[in-house]
């Protein structure tokens, strides 16, 4: 089956967000991690010691969901759960040095992608891109971690 026929504006812009997420999705493969796992990784290299219901927030996810995914990095050697000194309900979760090595390099995968992405266009041509993406999503609502 041929492939569909991308030419209206909208549908090219949604070829490119899959572009770019395809390169994300391939990276995370590469590691053996899902998005999931990849995402927690990130979120804890920036927030050590988060509490795992922090986790479930910015994933909105379930307490449930957010142990069953750190059980299996924590199997990994990939995080660290410590109980909080004199409560010992609450986890703080921390990457571990190999979670952080695992994990580095993100960024500049994907800001290589958008490179890759941007290339045939002149810096003019980068400038008025972005000019008219701003335009079309300054009343659109803002996207929200909760």
């Amino acid at each position: 089956m041929d492939a569909p026929r991308l030419t209206g504006t909208l549908d090219l812009m949604r070829w490119v967000g899959w572009a770019q997420r395809k390169a994300g999705e391939d990276w995370v493969r590469e590691r053996e991690l899902s998005f999931e796992q990849a995402f927690a990784l990130g979120y804890l290299v920036q927030n050590p010691g988060a509490i795992q219901r922090d986790l479930a927030d910015v994933t909105r996810t379930s307490a449930a969901s957010v142990s069953s995914l750190l059980q299996g990095l924590d199997r990994r050697g990939l995080v660290e759960r410590r109980i909080e000194p004199g409560n010992e309900r609450s986890k703080r979760v921390f990457a571990t040095p190999a979670g952080a090595e695992l994990i580095a390099g993100f960024e500049a995968a994907i800001a290589a992608t958008d490179e890759k992405l941007l290339t045939p266009l002149t810096e003019d041509e980068r400038a008025t891109l972005h000019a008219l993406l701003q335009k079309m999503t300054a009343s659109l609502p803002q996207p929200t971690r909760s």
